[in-house]
């Protein structure tokens, strides 16, 4: 069977499974008091030390997959890391125009980000969604997340509000948008991890990143916000070495988890679940894109475990550990029997220890049965370190549902 088709059948068989739990609030008890839930998410960072993109008189059209539906609708649009107000001329969702604090065109100041005023549109779960915005002045692009594994499209003038545009640009990135919340009941899934969590190397616009995979198991009954940066690691900001090739890109894995969870994390509407998977990156970037005075022990990782469940815990959130992947040989130099030992170690915190409110054995759902070191072929893309489209629906599927019980 081809990877597409193994994604297929098991997506379509998690569905399947899904819709035995699609109301897991009714399930408990729980009354269907309606909230706002954050439905989808990227995570904003800065830019590399070059020349921005620079938008003026143009509109960005971006495609983004909700999980949990809702009756309205939010977004939220970011200047965090702009050094001078973002002014935007308009924005429409589908064809609706979106309004902030009354007002159609607004100025996001530096540093900050906006939400807008609740959009009257009925969103059914698991399906794209268009947002639009118009950029009139000149504007450097200084705020995005890098990866989105999607195609969205520039094209000029104010055309937020045709209904098909002609590109002058295609993009797999999110321009000052991070963020789209329904009103809806029940609450959210936090994904907070890497590259892999943000979907590295999976098909564009196919949606295949094991959290949008989760959600369809799920019969898109909760929100998830994918909170997955390509490159992130747990302890560490990116301080790529200088003069290596690591200074044109690093800025785009972002702020270490540490830093950022508040806001990637606690902020999400609805929140009421985490699931953490780091690790990788504190192991591999040291000597690669970060100074080898990075290096990290297994107890440093513990560590950093710790306080993200301690965070969540004081916030009322059910933290679930996941265990790091394996990347026996793989080709960003990220391997050595070293780094297997401290991977090691850490996993077997994650399953044993009991701190984390319930463990998501990423691991052993993807190993090779016969080198467990190594990813399984099947599920390799062909890096030994991110998993294909087929083994993003095989850490989907190794998920339990039971899990997110509200």
């Amino acid at each position: 069977m081809s990877t597409r088709r193994q994604v297929l059948a098991l997506s379509a068989g998690a569905a399947a499974a899904g819709a035995l739990y699609e109301s897991p609030a009714v399930a408990e008890g729980v009354g269907r008091e309606k909230r706002w839930i954050a439905t989808w998410a990227a995570v904003p960072t800065t830019i590399p030390p070059a020349p921005p993109l620079v938008l003026e008189d143009q509109t960005v059209r971006q495609t983004v997959h909700v999980g949990v539906g809702g009756s309205q609708l939010r977004i939220r649009l970011t200047n965090e890391f702009g050094e001078t107000p973002l002014r935007i001329g308009e924005v429409r969702v589908a064809r609706r125009r979106v309004t902030f604090g009354g007002r159609t065109a607004v100025t996001v100041p530096a540093g900050a980000p906006i939400v807008s005023d609740p959009v009257d549109l009925r969103v059914p779960g698991g399906t794209n969604l268009v947002i639009s915005m118009y950029l009139p002045d000149r504007t450097p692009v200084t705020t995005l997340a890098a990866f989105a594994f999607q195609d969205n499209v520039i094209a000029d003038g104010n055309v937020t509000a045709a209904r098909d545009v002609t590109p002058t640009g295609t993009i797999q990135q999110y321009l000052f948008l991070s963020g789209v919340s329904v009103l809806a009941s029940g609450g959210a899934i936090v994904t907070l991890g890497d590259s892999i969590t943000n979907g590295a190397n999976t098909a564009a616009n196919a949606n295949h990143r094991w959290p949008d995979l989760l959600s369809a198991r799920l019969g898109h009954s909760l929100g998830v916000a994918n909170v997955g940066v390509s490159g992130n690691r747990l302890l560490h900001d990116p301080n790529p070495p200088a003069g290596s090739p690591a200074v044109g890109y690093a800025a785009y894995f972002g702020q270490s988890a540490l830093r950022r969870f508040d806001r990637d994390v606690l902020a999400q509407p609805g929140a009421k679940f985490l699931i953490v998977l780091l690790g990788v990156n504190d192991l591999g970037h040291p000597g690669t894109s970060a100074p080898l005075d990075e290096v990290v022990g297994a107890d440093d990782l513990i560590w950093g475990h710790r306080q993200l469940i301690a965070r969540a815990h004081q916030a009322g959130l059910r933290a679930y550990g996941a265990t790091v992947l394996p990347f026996k040989d793989d080709t960003l130099g990220f391997y050595s029997a070293e780094n297997e030992r401290k991977r090691s170690t850490l996993n077997r915190w994650i399953r044993t220890s009991g701190e984390y409110d319930a463990v998501i054995d990423f691991d052993a759902a993807v190993r090779d049965p016969g080198d467990p070191l190594r990813l399984r072929a099947a599920y390799d893309s062909g890096d030994h370190l991110h998993p294909n489209d087929a083994g993003m629906a095989a850490m989907a599927a190794a998920v339990p549902l039971r899990l997110f019980r509200i």
